[in-house]
C-alpha cells in the first residue's frame, strides 16, 4: 500500500503564507527590502515573533510567480527599461567601475525597482563631482550599510536609480547579500549588453 504524503505542517503553511504575503507587498507595494517586506507581512497574519520567517530565496520564489501571473508584460517592460537605463549610467560613470545589481539584474524588478548600480571610488565626493560635471542632479541617501561609503539616488530619465558608493578594495571581495541568503550578484557592463540583446524590448 503505497504511503501517503504526510501533510504540511502548521508552520511550514505559515511560512509560506508569509513568503506570498511578503513577495506580493514587494510586487505591489514597492517595498525593495526582504526583511521589511517578511516582517510586515508576518504582522499581516498574526504570526508571533518566534516563528520562522521564510528565507529570502523563498521570497524570492514567490515574487517571481506572482510577477508571472499578474504582472508578466508590466514586469518585463521594467526590466529591459532599467537594464537598459543602467547600462547609460554605468557608461557615464566608467571611471567607477561599474557594477549592475539587485532586481534589474536578476529579473524581479518591479513597477517601483531603482536600478541598482554598485561604484567604486576613493571617496563618493569623486561620484558626486562626476555627476555634476555632468549636469547631473542627486540626492544623498541617509542610510548607511557596513562597508557602505554613500549612497546617491538619480533620476534618469525618469527611471529612479541607485547609486552604492564603495572603496576600491570591495571591488575585488565577494559581495555580501544586504538581506542576508546568498551573496549578491552584480555584472559589467559588458553583461548588461549580452542581458539587452537576449531579452530585446
Amino acid at each position: 500500500m503505497p504511503r501517503r504524503k504526510p501533510a504540511p505542517s502548521a508552520s511550514s503553511q505559515l511560512r509560506r503564507a508569509i513568503a506570498s504575503a511578503a513577495a506580493r507587498l514587494m510586487a505591489e507595494d514597492g517595498i525593495a527590502d526582504y526583511g521589511t517586506a517578511k516582517r510586515k507581512a508576518a504582522r499581516s497574519l498574526g504570526a508571533a515573533e518566534g516563528d520562522a520567517l521564510p528565507t529570502n530565496e523563498e521570497i524570492e520564489t514567490e515574487l517571481r510567480s506572482w510577477q508571472s501571473l499578474y504582472q508578466e508584460d508590466e514586469q518585463r517592460e521594467r526590466v529591459h527599461d532599467l537594464r537598459a537605463t543602467a547600462l547609460e549610467v554605468m557608461q557615464a560613470l566608467t571611471e567607477f567601475n561599474p557594477y549592475l545589481t539587485g532586481g534589474a539584474l536578476d529579473g524581479t524588478a518591479g513597477r517601483y525597482s531603482a536600478a541598482e548600480i554598485e561604484l567604486f571610488a576613493d571617496s563618493s565626493k569623486d561620484v558626486e563631482i562626476a555627476l555634476l560635471s555632468q549636469g547631473i542632479s542627486y540626492e544623498v541617501i541617509d542610510k548607511r550599510k557596513p562597508g557602505l561609503d554613500s549612497q546617491l539616488a538619480i533620476d534618469w530619465n525618469d527611471i529612479p536609480v541607485l547609486l552604492s558608493i564603495y572603496p576600491p578594495l570591495a571591488e575585488r571581495q565577494q559581495p555580501k547579500a544586504h538581506h542576508g541568503g546568498q551573496g549578491r550578484r552584480r555584472a559589467r557592463a559588458e553583461a548588461v549588453i549580452d542581458l539587452l540583446r537576449e531579452t530585446g524590448p
